[in-house]
């Protein structure tokens, strides 16, 4: 049987839970997960986790947080004047806002402390910070194909 490698096109039945076994993702219900192993399309520990797999193998990975979304960052916790909330907002926390740098990039923050006068967002990815816990399953390797040497 082929092993998945770097540079292959796979596809992947997953279900993605957290240490208290929440689950935070799945592909139940959905066409599995089509992706190159290597091409940084997911994270670092998933293809780490697929590589060497084979056709109907299944097994469960840990994605140290490192390998995952990286540890929550403090630099991306920023403080933000009411102020300019527009003013029909009543702020609260765990509300998901999308800002807007000075470059016009778009990007996700919660909102995670009220104060007088602001409030604080953090722009960290939902799930930094944590170990991933993840069941696959290798469902094809496209383009595998047995090679035939001509003589």
């Amino acid at each position: 049987m082929e092993q998945a490698k770097k540079g292959d096109k796979v596809k992947i039945h997953y279900h993605g839970k957290l240490n208290d076994g929440s689950t935070f993702d799945s592909s139940a219900g959905r066409e599995p997960l089509a992706f190159e192993i290597g091409s940084g399309m997911v994270i670092p520990g998933f293809d780490d986790g697929v590589t060497g797999m084979t056709v109907g193998e299944k097994k469960t990975i840990n994605i140290p947080a490192a390998e995952a979304y990286g540890e929550v960052s403090e630099e991306m916790i920023m403080e933000f004047p009411l102020n300019q909330f527009p003013a029909d907002m009543v702020p609260e926390i765990g509300m998901q806002l999308t800002m807007s740098n000075n470059q016009g990039q778009n990007f996700p923050v919660v909102i995670v402390e009220l104060k007088d006068e602001s409030v604080l967002l953090d722009a960290n990815h939902p799930l930094a910070g944590k170990e991933l816990i993840f069941d696959l399953e290798l469902v094809e390797i496209e383009g595998a194909s047995p090679l035939i040497i001509m003589p």
